[in-house]
């Protein structure tokens, strides 16, 4: 796997990125989207009913873009998407968005307002969130 722990520690230290997907067009489908490292893998976040979920149901293969947002460093990543969803996908989300806000307790922000673990779990599942894991295969950039 070409994810080694220089591209680790720069997605560890910036989340900010963009997920290019494969439209039905063939064409590149891009998201702005978070990312983290967890448990040494590499997971962002989506719904049931995105665009972009329907396009990784049926091609796994996307870019990832991350980028420093105070400099002009940036990693690409081109990976394979495992989709992680179920009856987990809340709790896993819950995991995700401690990585991203450096949170490992206590309350949650979620858009411009801050939720107790249990209301975050529940707006996860209301929102039919589910948790993208992307396997690098190759990655190149300024970083």
């Amino acid at each position: 796997m070409p994810f080694g722990a220089k591209e680790l520690r720069f997605v560890e230290e910036h989340n900010s990125a963009a997920m290019i997907t494969v439209g039905a067009d063939r064409r590149g489908k891009v998201a702005r989207v978070g990312v983290a490292v967890v448990d040494g893998k590499l997971w962002s976040s989506g719904t049931q009913d995105r665009r972009r979920t329907r396009r990784l149901r049926r091609d796994p293969r996307c870019t990832l873009f991350v980028y420093d947002r105070a400099s002009p460093m940036w990693l690409a990543v081109e990976a394979a998407v495992t989709i992680l969803e179920g009856p987990d996908a809340p709790a896993q989300n819950v995991r995700l968005f401690r990585q991203m806000q450096g949170k490992p307790t206590g309350p949650l922000t979620w858009f411009g307002g801050v939720l107790e673990e249990e209301a975050f779990l529940r707006t996860m599942a209301d929102e039919g969130r589910l948790v993208y894991e992307l396997s690098p295969e190759r990655t190149y950039g300024i970083y």
